[in-house]
């Protein structure tokens, strides 16, 4: 028998490497044969399946402070957790969170630094993130946006919210009241008639656009595509085939 462990994190418990090998030694321990594959779906965690990060760089964190941000750089391949520059688990919680001024500069910052290198290809994960700034603060943070023209820039995510509701389906598990959230909706929909105007990108009809807080919808009017974050992983990990070539598949995600 050939048994698959393809797994997501157990958020606050073990990262999908861990469970994948935790079943790979049970597996063992019978005599049985077992492929260890860790999964993710765009967000956080998505760094680590990918390889796992090699560089590690200070930017700008959600709430302006200095953060030591790791992402990883092979090659001619650039892959950017935004939760590690930009995230909520950077400034504790929800509770500790300034869910109007957080910014997704940091993030730019990574982007920025990642085509100073020479990166041809660029993948941004998002997900965790403490931000709802429509990913202006990326943007401003990238010089010479029109850089990224010459990338393949990627955008992994696994929601469909739209641009204008960030704020309303997310802004209050990063803190922000009802008021706040009001706000932060007329910010997006300001923001969309900006992008419009300066990159020719209505991201109000953009599928997935109000993920991070928007920062997807930022991305998009760079010149980012959207994609699947668990069918890019899915992809890098030849997950397919390797289903098709097990008796039993393993399977699991939870905290």
């Amino acid at each position: 028998m050939r048994v698959l462990a393809a797994v997501d994190k157990f958020k606050g418990t073990a990262s999908a490497k861990d469970v994948a090998r935790s079943i790979g030694h049970a597996c063992w321990e019978l005599g049985i044969e077992c492929d260890e594959v860790a999964l993710a779906d765009g967000g956080e965690g998505t760094l680590d399946v990918l390889g796992g990060p090699n560089r590690e760089s200070v930017v700008t964190g959600p709430l302006g402070k200095p953060v030591k941000a790791q992402w990883r750089f092979q090659g001619d391949t650039a892959v950017i957790e935004m939760a590690r520059a930009s995230g909520l688990s950077i400034v504790g919680d929800a509770q500790h969170n300034d869910a109007v001024a957080a910014s997704t500069t940091g993030t730019g910052e990574l982007i920025d630094k990642a085509l100073d290198l020479g990166a041809r290809r660029i993948i941004v994960c998002l997900g965790g993130s403490a931000t709802t700034d429509g990913g202006l603060g990326a943007i401003r943070a990238i010089r010479s946006p029109a850089r990224l023209k010459a990338v393949d820039f990627l955008i992994a995510c696994d929601v469909t919210t739209q641009f204008v509701d960030a704020a309303v389906v997310f802004g209050p598990q990063k803190g922000a009241t009802a008021s706040q959230v009001r706000l932060l909706t007329g910010r997006l929909e300001r923001l969309i008639q900006m992008y419009r105007e300066n990159y020719g990108v209505d991201v109000s009809k953009i599928e997935g656009a109000g993920a991070a807080g928007g920062l997807a919808g930022g991305l998009v009017a760079l010149g980012g595509k959207l994609i699947p974050g668990f069918e890019m992983v899915a992809d890098e990990a030849n997950l397919h085939d390797r289903v098709a070539q097990a008796d039993l598949v393993i399977t699991g995600e939870g905290q």
